[in-house]
């Protein structure tokens, strides 16, 4: 099979934030899903979605498959945007479609769906301009995030409040940096998972993954934020936090969460791939904070690879199962 990647590589600049980059794909990676495709049999050809970039190429060149881990360039629904190309060129592509990609990027909306579905979520409010009246049945702590970002953008541990001006010194702090909505939500005291939707003939769910950041206290970083995910394993930095595939849980609370992802998973509308983030409170109810649909596929660091590995596959294996779910679902 011929198969084109399209990717944003990560790079610097010292004129934007220091994680205006965080979501784009290292050299690592991008090697290593071209490295898994050829191992596999296919042929490959790589392309940076810079533009006008994207467009020669397929102007140019006839591909059988794209294998699709673009982040995009700009706005909210940024992660669209090679697939709308693809879709417009009838070009089959790796991954979920423009609409559920849009939709999971916007953290407040993919919420909304989340509670119309009874799957648990914490209870939230989104800002706009930053002065509206604070919803009195939300109930500190809150943590704030900006509305439509991924890899933990715009997170800190300050982002974590305990009172009403902390919080709305955050949430100006928040609209003023990304120039768009703050997102506040109840932050769940718990044990931090990641579950992983892997469609390869069946829909399987991959063995949870638990995060423990009780190694983290250097860092005074307790749950994944943007330094977390940007540095970790950084021990000078206290970043060090410790994995455990498959999570620590009963039997019950583990089939409990693989039911609360799977049905996520399913209401956003992913497809081939997707990774749910979850916090278990001490009611042992599963909170969804978010579904990535695009997670990230560094074969040493992401989760998603790791929750495959506990799975019994290897990295190769990971990459043609995706490519075949693809291929499965566009010949149905």
């Amino acid at each position: 099979m011929k198969v084109a990647l399209t990717y944003n590589l990560k790079k610097k600049d010292p004129q934007k934030p220091e994680d205006y980059f965080s979501e784009y794909d290292s050299e690592e990676t991008i090697n290593s899903v071209v490295s898994a495709l050829k191992t596999k049999g296919h042929s490959v050809e790589t392309v940076d979605v810079e533009y006008p970039a994207l467009f020669s190429y397929f102007r140019k060149n006839s591909v059988d498959m794209v294998f699709n881990i673009a982040e995009g360039k700009h706005g909210r629904f940024r992660e669209s945007e090679v697939p709308a190309v693809l879709d417009y060129l009838n070009i089959p592509y790796t991954g979920s479609d423009t609409f559920s990609l849009a939709l999971a990027l916007n953290k407040g909306l993919t919420k909304k769906i989340l509670k119309a579905e009874n799957i648990p979520t914490p209870n939230f409010q989104i800002f706009v301009k930053g002065n509206e009246v604070l919803d009195s049945q939300l109930k500190f702590p809150m943590i704030v995030k900006p509305n439509c970002e991924g890899s933990a953008k715009g997170i800190n541990k300050t982002n974590v409040v305990d009172n009403q001006e902390d919080l709305f010194k955050k949430i100006k702090e928040c609209i003023d940096l990304y120039q768009q909505e703050a997102l506040v939500e109840e932050f769940i005291e718990g044990k931090e998972l990641t579950v992983g939707i892997l469609e390869n003939g069946k829909t399987r769910v991959l063995p949870i993954l638990e995060i423990d950041f009780s190694n983290c206290q250097k860092s005074g970083e307790y749950f994944y934020s943007w330094k977390m995910k940007e540095f970790q394993g950084n021990h000078e930095l206290g970043l060090v936090p410790q994995f455990y595939c498959p999570a620590r849980l009963d039997k019950e609370t583990e089939e409990k969460i693989k039911d609360v992802a799977l049905r996520t998973h399913r209401a956003v509308g992913c497809l081939d791939i997707s990774r749910t983030d979850i916090r278990l409170d001490k009611f042992n109810v599963p909170y969804v904070l978010e579904i990535n649909p695009l997670p990230g596929l560094d074969p040493k660091e992401s989760n998603f690879p790791i929750m495959a590995y506990a799975a019994g596959m290897k990295y190769e294996d990971l990459i043609e199962a995706i490519l075949l779910s693809a291929s499965e679902r566009i010949k149905a």
